[in-house]
């Protein structure tokens, strides 16, 4: 194997830009009828702060509206709740992590490290010659222009602003979540838990609930993240009430810094109680209504929007997830009535993004599973628009009369973009490259378009309007060190995804130690023609190894029976998988040595890891198993619930499916790793199976690392590729 230094070029590099992601722009939203398209972006490679930009399709111009090192040249520490909505959505980029448009797209409201900040950008302003690129550069404008109390305690500026520095906005404590009105007059948000407006104050009641925020389970595995959503008059406010009472506490303590107090949360674990969400209308003149449907059959809510100022839309699930409801609600007097009703024996998969919606001619679109399982199918009052040869994943919006959505047609490592006629399910491809795998997507906004490209020649976003004309936002991040081509294969009689990375200029014939690199679990996919996830891998690559990914059954975009397959059981469908599809590669690819083969994961990966040392010695030779959920009882209620059902209930299941058991099994070098700072799989699940091993007399490797969470940033992923590389280096010589 080629030799590496603790840390080689290349990740010193990865660490330094975030993995090669520090300078591409992200979060992108279109305003003004298409005309704009805004965005956050860091000024390089090795910057971290995102800046808020904008692309004026009229003139071409991209416009630097608020740079957080002008406003904030000390940052201070984030609040508490963004903090963990940070890890809840793994963001890591530093600066302004989200912000949100007014009804007309001109406007954006905006959190810095607490404080609140609202910008306007006026189009007429900035026509065709008013500034060329780059001309809102940093430093334009100095801080403090437009700052607190220039217009008043609590007061906005004028709507028509044209663009100049970001305002402050005067807020009642740490801001969080703020979020702008139809015309951009107000500004709601949250502040120790509590729901403010500016102008206004406080306008949720001190009942000791969190108000205007998302409860663990809502975040982490429901896919909602907000808690407040202002309705379309900008007078009224649709917000969740969140009472974490019957919650346990977790606790976080830093030993290396002993002098500090720890931390704690309320985490829903499985088989016990979840957040008691409520939503309330709060209107004008302290009116509250509280929204009325069956809570204690139906707790989760994940999702909410106002389809009208008479009108809510929200999306409610049974504890098992079995039977989700999409409601309308009457804002007035809460009542709510079913639109319409989606069951599995199972589960129901998430919504697609973009669904529950309403088209211009008042049917909804949802989503429904083909017969068999075979296909997820965009559906019309619950009529499916697509069969067994689409496999939907996302409804983008309404595009010159037909339904844009993004699909895989091909291969689970590839997706198109498509235009569904809604009457009679025609399709016509927008997006596709059928000579090289690519994953598109799009974002559509008034007939114009950001689509975006990403396959083994990096990534393209391309803005078309609606005349016909073409842009590019600006990419500043690192180019990728590597074109990488994975060997992507389907194996087994399942038709497993996989991909196999070798090294560069290897030779054929010459016999190559194997790591399993991957996830495995549900809701992520591993292999895909995405290209930034297989830089990583052709680094291990060329540290000597044949890199193998397999996608096993349980992981998500190549049919809900696939995904279903592990249904009241991970491990045993997880590993039966990932070993058939190891041994396929074995038969197809000789160069494979299967003598010696490695595993390592992170998270879900990391159970998958220790698991294959533990259960399949015969198959895997030394594992480095990261954040693993060692035993599901201690896991999230909505996560592991949906598929292993109520502890209580199924006590065997957890039992088979617990690591705990197998400690005194261990016969294969085993590395643990835990962030001491991790809230989404706690370090107790690592220390837990450290201490059975010890108890069982089997040794073993522990790496516990104070501060670090599970998105393990600045750098700490790459210290610890490094130091992975050195164990099995040397345990698979033995």
């Amino acid at each position: 194997m080629a030799h590496c230094t603790f840390m080689d070029d290349f990740l010193r590099l990865s660490a330094r830009t975030a993995r090669f992601t520090y300078g591409a722009p992200r979060a992108f939203a279109f305003g003004d009828d298409g005309r704009l398209l805004w965005f956050l972006r860091s000024s390089g490679p090795a910057d971290p702060h995102d800046s808020l930009w904008l692309l004026d399709t009229a003139t071409g111009a991209e416009v630097l509206l608020a740079d957080p090192r002008t406003l904030a040249p000390a940052p201070g520490p984030l609040p508490v709740a963004e903090r963990r909505l940070r890890e809840r959505i793994r963001l890591t980029a530093a600066g302004i992590g989200s912000y949100a448009l007014s009804g007309d797209g001109r406007r954006a409201v905006f959190a810095l490290y607490g404080r609140l900040f609202t910008v306007a950008y006026d189009p007429g302003a900035h026509g065709p010659g008013a500034h060329g690129p780059g001309t809102h550069g940093p430093g334009t404008h100095g801080p403090g222009t437009h700052g607190p109390g220039a217009h008043g305690p609590g007061a906005l500026p004028a709507a028509a602003r044209p663009a100049g520095a970001p305002v402050e906005v005067p807020a009642a404590g740490p801001a969080f979540d703020p979020r702008p009105n139809t015309d951009g007059s107000r500004i709601a948000y949250v502040a120790d838990d509590a729901l403010y407006t500016a102008p206004g104050g406080r306008i949720s009641p001190d009942d000791g609930a969190r108000w205007g925020v998302a409860e663990f389970a809502a975040a982490e595995e429901l896919g909602r993240s907000r808690g407040h959503w202002w309705s379309p008059d900008g007078i009224t406010l649709l917000a969740a009430r969140v009472d974490e009472a019957a919650l346990q506490r977790r606790h976080f303590a830093d030993p290396a810094h002993p002098e500090l107090p720890p931390e704690d949360f309320a985490y829903p674990e499985a088989g016990g109680p979840n957040a008691d969400v409520q939503l309330w209308v709060l209107g004008p003149g302290g009116r509250r209504v509280r929204l009325d449907w069956d809570a204690e059959r139906f707790p989760y809510v994940s999702e909410a929007s106002w389809e009208s100022s008479e009108e809510i839309l929200l999306t409610v699930q049974d504890r098992l997830q079995r039977c989700v409801l999409l409601l309308g609600a009457d804002p007035a007097t809460g009542r709510t009535r079913e639109l319409s009703r989606t069951t599995h024996p199972q589960w129901v998969d998430p919504m697609l993004p973009g669904t529950p919606a309403r088209l211009p001619d008042g049917r909804t679109l949802t989503a429904a599973d083909v017969p068999g399982g075979a296909a997820r199918a965009l559906a019309v009052d619950g009529r499916p628009l697509t069969g067994a040869g689409v496999q939907v994943r996302a409804f983008a919006g309404v595009h010159r009369g037909r339904l844009l959505i993004e699909a895989g047609l091909r291969d689970p490592a590839e997706q198109q973009v498509l235009l569904l006629d809604p009457d009679t399910g025609e399709l016509t491809v927008l997006a596709d490259d059928p000579r090289v795998p690519t994953v598109h997507s799009v974002l559509a906004f008034a007939g114009t378009l950001l689509l975006t490209a990403a396959g083994r020649g990096g990534v393209r976003r391309t803005v078309l309007t609606a005349d016909g004309r073409e842009f590019a936002p600006a990419d500043h991040a690192a180019p990728l060190p590597w074109r990488v081509a994975p060997v992507l294969e389907r194996v087994t009689e399942h038709r497993v995804p996989t991909a196999l990375v070798l090294p560069r200029g290897h030779v054929p014939g010459q016999r190559l130690p194997v790591l399993v690199d991957g996830y495995g679990g549900p809701g992520f996919q591993d292999v895909s023609a995405e290209p930034r996830r297989w830089q990583h891998r052709q680094w291990w690559a060329d540290q000597g190894f044949a890199v193998v990914t397999v996608d096993n059954r349980g992981t998500p975009y190549v049919s809900p029976a696939f995904t279903h397959a592990v249904y009241r059981g991970f491990s045993e469908v997880t590993l039966e998988d990932q070993v058939a599809a190891l041994q396929a590669l074995g038969a197809r690819h000789r160069d494979l040595d299967l003598g010696r083969v490695a595993v390592r994961g992170w998270s879900y990966g990391g159970y998958l890891a220790a698991l294959a040392v533990l259960r399949r010695p015969d198959v895997f030779h030394a594992a480095a198993a990261g954040a693993a959920p060692t035993d599901f009882r201690h896991y999230d209620t909505a996560y592991t619930e949906r598929y292993l059902g109520l502890p209580q209930e199924h006590p065997e299941v957890y039992e088979r499916d617990s690591l705990i058991p197998d400690a005194p099994k261990l016969t294969r070098p085993l590395l643990l790793m835990t962030g001491l700072a991790d809230d989404n799989v706690h370090p107790s699940h690592t220390l837990r199976l450290s201490r059975a091993l010890t108890d069982a007399g089997r040794p073993h490797q522990l790496l516990a690392l104070p501060g670090v969470t599970h998105m393990t940033p600045g750098g700490a992923r790459e210290k610890l590729m490094a130091l992975e590389l050195e164990f099995f280096r040397r345990e698979l010589a033995r």
